[in-house]
């Protein structure tokens, strides 16, 4: 059997209690991918194209550093990444956790929340930063989801 890690960054919440109800569909653990310099209700102004999530998004190798780390990466096989959708793609501080480890040899499954946000370029995003690994295709959920929903996802997406 293998051992699954349900990893995610949450900017209000939403995503936190999907990847928590996710975790306990899989039976896995749970992280929560910390910023280092916390995101500000300002800094999340995607109308502002000056606020520090829009300049983070059009800066594609900006990394943000992460706060927390997962001290035994290597024992998962599993991987589920949680976020919401920042203009079709993963916030870039994704791809910092992603690329702190070696992935070689596991499976990446991501999954987003969204308002109504598509997730078209996550997996073209994300394919430098998951070298060695298995990027499957993710989903997008909406912020209610069932346990049945999610186990049955969750089974079909491990394949």
């Amino acid at each position: 059997m293998s051992r699954k890690l349900v990893a995610y960054f949450s900017a209000s919440g939403v995503t936190a209690q999907l990847a928590a109800e996710l975790a306990s569909a899989v039976n896995g653990d749970l992280h929560e991918i910390l910023p280092k310099e916390p995101y500000t209700p300002a800094d999340l102004d995607w109308t502002n194209e000056l606020s520090r999530s829009s300049k983070e998004m059009k800066n594609k190798t900006y990394r943000p550093a992460i706060a927390n780390t997962v001290t035994d990466m290597e024992s998962y096989d599993v991987i589920y990444i949680g976020f919401p959708i920042w203009w079709y793609v993963a916030p870039t501080i994704i791809n910092t956790f992603l690329e702190g480890y070696d992935l070689v040899g596991k499976t990446i499954i991501p999954f987003a929340t969204s308002g109504g946000s598509k997730m078209d370029n996550v997996n073209h995003e994300l394919v430098g930063s998951v070298k060695g690994a298995d990027l499957k295709i993710g989903r997008r959920f909406e912020a209610r989801v069932s346990e049945k929903e999610l186990q049955a996802w969750a089974k079909s997406a491990e394949v």
